[in-house]
């Protein structure tokens, strides 16, 4: 059954932000930018401290936030309803299989009614492991209460919470702004008390020394970069913190981590196409940091510690789809590198899991992941699905000396299974399998992978998913997802959200553009600096392909992405906008030439690999001013926009959705409504409580729905 979702309430005149006039020159073109004003000055200060943004910036925001609502706020109805289902098809009092480790197995889980997670843990027995335990086993520990801790809170989010090896201690990390500045915490298990010292402005993880009496930890600079790795002994203040690691080059991250083995403390530092990895033995505090192998251009790698050797995935000697190799734990230089894994071209392996006894790969194949577990032979053998299009990912945990390992699948009509599996016996033990507790029925729904041709000619995978009674005439709405930015992969996954847009009628679609990885590592570098239109023709094409098959008509396609996907959705609109009926650019990156020329925004430097540094290069320049979606706004018509940011976002800073309305508003000679809302109290993820994020996701599916014209009552 058919209805008419409801229109636009427009009011009589949408926020107009001043034009400020702002000019600079560069390679001899003069840039425009008459919206400057909307970026605070003291953008560092509002990021720890929302209260501190100017008053007319303020204000400005706050009348579009008013508009938005407005327009909306004929499908307040609708709304209500998405996020009822949406809410319905999740269980609330949910939790993940439980982690062994040593005396305990470690889990999350939910409680019925609450925002946040719960960290726990139960004892693991001998003749009955924790992991098989049934729900309601009593011996649970709750460790870290996340609805306790967020109570009362706007914004709270737990980054990170790691153990030490007696299990006697838990070090947390929690950001309670949303600008991802975190602050460190330490409980006491036996207590359940946390320690008074605290260790703010960090990366959110912590790892800990072996004998449990300091944790390591990354640093934010004040650019909110992390730049550096400090110690911080249990019971000292954090500024007698001793520095371990300090990156000297502003286009590098830091991270940490720990081999599976335990051993090694890991510090990695990395742009999006240079790695170089550091160790630190954890069971001495005077053992020095070492590194792998020095950085080169272009070389990437990351190590696992196997007995006495590491084991490295690397791309190494041309190795682009990536390689294993292993090396003496006392000559790690390059030159004792020998191939384990050797390169194949066209399989790219995405991930290396190392145990006691096997080394475990996830790989990937036209699209398709597969697991293979190779033991201390050379033997191997591959675990595969037969769907069409599926997600298959590794969960590592925490023991090294198992044969055990963990993995998650699903499809796009199938909820996410967890197994374990024995790389022995080869016995797969289903765990968990995702409860919808509102019903779901596989079989109503179809999912599908066709591939669409770019201009190049190219062919671009698309993932399908549509109920078995949409018609494939054309008339049908299609939202299509799209990303397409540091190699990041869009699986083929079960999503529950989505099933509202389907189940009244839409199909849902993912465009695989290049500058992910679903086609290897050169899929990704045929979608970055010089070569990144690429990305926004593949999925254009996408739209145009699923035009062509009877999915869809031009002008009922919503396009949506997020982030580097809100780019993508900005350059579409320029490129082909009366393709769709609306367009959701959920914290979009789209005043890329102004963010790429500012070194003192946090992610610039690291961002330069990506995107091209246009300061110093004139091919980058000339590349970027061609796509930036706030420098290629065009008086012409534009569909429904709905532009998304949060105030506190380090990473795709609040005024960048705002000056792209802004600019649109002034600019565009019909079509709309440009719509833009920005959350005062939440940063790049936006609402952190899992219901509150349904509020979140109900507003872009209602937006959906208005703009393609038409709803199909689920049955």
């Amino acid at each position: 059954m058919t209805f008419e979702p409801p229109p636009f309430a427009l009011p009589p005149e949408a926020p107009a932000a001043q034009a400020r006039p702002h000019a600079f020159e560069l390679h001899g073109r003069r840039i425009e930018d008459p919206f400057a004003w909307l970026k605070a000055e003291n953008w560092r200060a509002v990021l720890k401290d929302p209260a501190a943004l100017a008053p007319d910036i303020r204000a400005y925001l706050e009348a579009e936030n008013a508009y938005a609502e407005a327009a909306l706020s004929g499908a307040s109805a609708l709304r209500k309803t998405l996020v009822a289902e949406m809410r319905g098809r999740i269980r609330e009092d949910d939790s993940s299989v439980p982690d062994p480790d040593g005396p305990f197995a470690y889990y999350t889980r939910h409680r019925e009614g609450g925002q946040h997670p719960l960290i726990c843990r139960r004892p693991r027995t001998v003749h009955r492991i924790a992991e098989e335990a049934e729900d309601g086993e009593t011996g649970e520990q709750i460790l870290l209460d996340g609805d306790r801790e967020g109570e009362g809170l706007a914004f709270f989010e737990i980054a990170g919470a790691a153990h030490s090896d007696d299990h006697g201690l838990l070090a947390w990390g929690v950001d309670t702004k949303g600008s991802e500045l975190h602050t460190i915490r330490v409980r006491d298990l036996a207590t359940g008390e946390d320690r008074p010292e605290k260790v703010e402005e960090t990366a959110g993880d912590a790892v800990w020394n072996a004998a449990g009496t300091a944790f390591f930890y990354v640093a934010l600079d004040e650019n909110h970069r992390p730049a550096r790795v400090l110690r911080h002994r249990l019971g000292t203040d954090q500024a007698l913190d001793t520095v371990v690691y300090e990156e000297a080059d502003p286009g590098f991250f830091v991270n940490i981590g720990r081999t599976q083995s335990g051993t090694y403390l890991t510090v990695t530092a990395s742009d999006h196409e240079t790695a170089e990895v550091h160790l630190l033995d954890r069971s001495s505090d005077e053992a020095p940091l070492t590194c792998v192998a020095p950085r080169e251009p272009q070389l990437i790698y990351s190590v696992e510690h196997w007995g006495s050797h590491l084991v490295i995935l690397t791309n190494a000697d041309g190795a682009v789809d990536f390689k294993i190799v292993t090396c003496p734990l006392d000559a790690t230089a390059r030159e004792n590198w020998h191939d384990a894994v050797p390169y194949r071209p066209g399989v790219m392996i995405r991930h290396l899991h190392v145990l006691g006894n096997h080394l475990v790969r996830l790989e990937l194949e036209n699209a398709l992941p597969r697991i293979v577990v190779r033991d201390l032979k050379g033997e191997e053998h591959t675990v595969s699905f037969a769907e069409e299009a599926y997600s298959l990912g590794l969960l590592p945990g925490y023991e090294f000396e198992t044969a055990r390992i963990r993995f998650a699948y699903s499809s796009m009509t199938t909820p996410s299974e967890t197994y374990d599996y024995d790389c022995v016996t080869r016995a797969r033990i289903l765990r968990k399998r995702q409860s919808v507790p509102s019903g779901h029925e596989p079989a109503d729904y179809v999912t599908r992978r066709l591939f669409a041709t770019a201009p190049d000619g190219e062919t671009v995978p698309v993932s399908l998913l549509h109920r078995r009674d949409t018609p494939l005439d054309g008339t049908a709405p299609l939202l299509l997802y799209g990303y397409g930015s540091y190699g990041t992969l869009m699986p083929a996954a079960f999503r529950t959200n989505g099933l509202s847009l389907v189940d009244r009628g839409f199909v849902y679609a993912i465009a695989h553009v290049r500058g992910g990885t679903e086609k290897g590592w050169n899929w990704y570098l045929d979608g970055k600096r010089e070569r990144k239109p690429n990305t926004f023709t593949d999925f254009v094409a996408c739209g145009q392909a699923l035009i062509e098959a009877g999915y869809t008509a031009k002008g009922r396609i919503v396009a949506h992405g997020g982030s580097a996907g809100g780019m993508l959705m900005g350059a579409a609109a320029n490129l082909a906008p009366d393709l769709f009926a609306g367009i959701v650019a959920d914290v979009p990156f789209v005043d890329v030439l102004n963010t790429m020329l500012d070194a003192e925004l946090p992610l610039t430097p690291p961002e330069w690999p990506e995107w091209g540094n246009p300061a110093e290069s004139l091919e980058a320049f000339e590349t970027i001013l061609s796509y930036s979606p706030y420098d290629n706004v065009a008086a012409k018509a534009y569909p429904a926009i709905l532009a998304l940011g949060g105030l506190t976002d380090p990473r795709v800073t609040y005024w960048e959705p705002a000056k792209w309305v802004a600019r649109l508003r002034a600019t565009m000679t019909g079509g709309g409504p440009i719509l833009c809302r920005i959350n005062m109290e939440a940063g790049h993820g936006g609402a952190a409580g899992r219901f509150d994020r349904l509020e979140e996701v109900g507003l872009i599916y209602a937006f959906a729905l208005m703009a393609a014209g038409r709803a199909v009552k689920p049955t």
